[in-house]
């Protein structure tokens, strides 16, 4: 049973938590919602290359900025700065909405880059105030709720996307209706965001004295070599990082699986990635069961094995009957997603918890660069892997999978782990 003031702080955590998962949510929804539609504008306007580059303005703050990020989370007080990345946002919706009214593709996507960017200084941030907020016992329930609103708001703003870009009528401002009310319905949202930041607690600095990292992206790999000198904060890293890019890359191949290899439909091929980030969803609610206690590692191993074989089953799915391809298809990307959202949320929770008070922004934000790289690798690999039917492309990652969990499961045989 808890003690008085654990209780006492677990009442005030969720009086707070609604906050921080409100800002996170919408923020969420906002990237997504946005990209997604400037996706759709450029494909219609005959620029399909913009999709790469939307996807790179996003991505690269996170590599370039990481360590500046990490030193805001730990110098700062954590709700500052994720008010500041909040008002960020919002100007950045400004630039979108002009770029919307104007049809100018330059600010659509200026637009994606500036998000990009706070939510590079955002994610330290937040994440790191977590295990300020909440019990060590307790950070992995909060993570999993995060997870399953994120995935909300992922799959929200994707699919919504479309829709309010179709909807007809008159102009508005001289533009389309469907384009204008997307830009104003990201500046609405980033306007409630950024009220909705200010119920976040006050948190005093973790590292008022911390200096600058004026070498950038190399002040980022001494964080990572600090991190892998920590046996377990490192193997846990190495861990999310695959996650993160086996994730990623499942979601390149996913369109290919369904639209070449099965002949599905854009919106069921669509679904496709609805049963992933639903399961990933159902996945981090499970974690946030399981994983606790001092022995909260001991889901990794199941978890792993489970995506493991839920993506080696995949590679099968082109034996099977005909009538049941396409629902085992969607059963086993939906048991994929579950297996790797029972593995991510306590291997990031762990993140959190591990590292010093003074140190837990620069970790996260040098987590981001890793598991952004890795994202970018991933992308690499499915061009390598081109020639490979995607069904067998999913063989391969669950191969990689089972490999990456008998390592891992070796390193916590370990004395020292127990």
């Amino acid at each position: 049973m808890p003690d008085a003031s654990e209780a006492f702080q677990m009442r005030e955590a969720r009086s707070r938590f609604a906050a921080m998962a409100g800002a996170y949510f919408m923020g969420t929804f906002n990237d997504n919602f946005f990209k997604q539609a400037v996706m759709l504008i450029a494909v219609t306007a005959g620029r399909k290359d913009l999709q790469g580059i939307v996807v790179l303005a996003f991505t690269a703050p996170f590599v370039v900025l990481a360590a500046p990020a990490g030193w805001l989370a730990d110098r700062f007080p954590k709700r500052s700065v994720v008010i500041a990345a909040k008002s960020m946002e919002l100007m950045a919706a400004f630039v979108g909405l002009a770029g919307l009214v104007t049809g100018h593709l330059g600010l659509m996507v200026g637009m994606v880059g500036l998000m990009g960017l706070q939510a590079t200084f955002f994610s330290p941030a937040l994440n790191g105030a977590i295990p300020e907020l909440f019990p060590p016992a307790r950070v992995t329930w909060a993570n999993g709720i995060l997870r399953m609103l994120v995935t909300t708001g992922i799959l929200v703003g994707i699919t919504l996307a479309g829709f309010v870009l179709d909807i007809g009528g008159a102009p508005l401002l001289s533009a389309p209706r469907g384009r204008v009310l997307v830009g104003v319905m990201v500046v609405a949202i980033s306007a409630l965001g950024l009220l909705v930041s200010f119920g976040i607690p006050r948190r005093n600095a973790a590292d008022a004295t911390r200096r600058f990292p004026w070498t950038g992206p190399v002040e980022t790999v001494r964080e990572l070599r600090a991190i892998w000198r920590d046996r377990q904060l490192g193997r846990i890293l190495v861990a999310d990082v695959f996650l993160w890019s086996a994730g990623a890359f499942q979601l390149i191949l996913i369109n290919t699986l369904g639209k070449e290899q099965f002949g599905l439909s854009d919106s069921l091929t669509s679904l496709l990635v609805a049963a992933q980030m639903l399961g990933l969803a159902v996945g981090g609610l499970l974690a946030a069961h399981f994983s606790t206690g001092s022995r909260w590692f001991r889901v990794l191993l199941p978890a792993g094995l489970g995506m493991a074989l839920a993506m080696g089953l995949v590679s099968l799915v082109p034996v099977l009957p005909a009538a049941l391809r396409i629902p085992s298809l969607y059963g086993l990307i939906g048991l994929a997603g579950a297996a790797g959202g029972l593995f991510l949320i306590p291997c990031e929770s762990f993140l959190q918890i591990r590292p010093a008070p003074e140190r837990k922004g620069a970790v996260w934000a040098a987590a981001n660069f890793a598991s952004f790289s890795g994202m970018a690798v991933a992308s690499v690999v499915y061009i390598a892997l081109k020639s490979l039917k995607p069904s067998s492309a999913y063989g391969v990652l669950g191969a990689m999978s089972l490999l990456i969990t008998a390592w891992l499961y070796s390193e916590f045989r370990r004395e020292e782990w127990r």
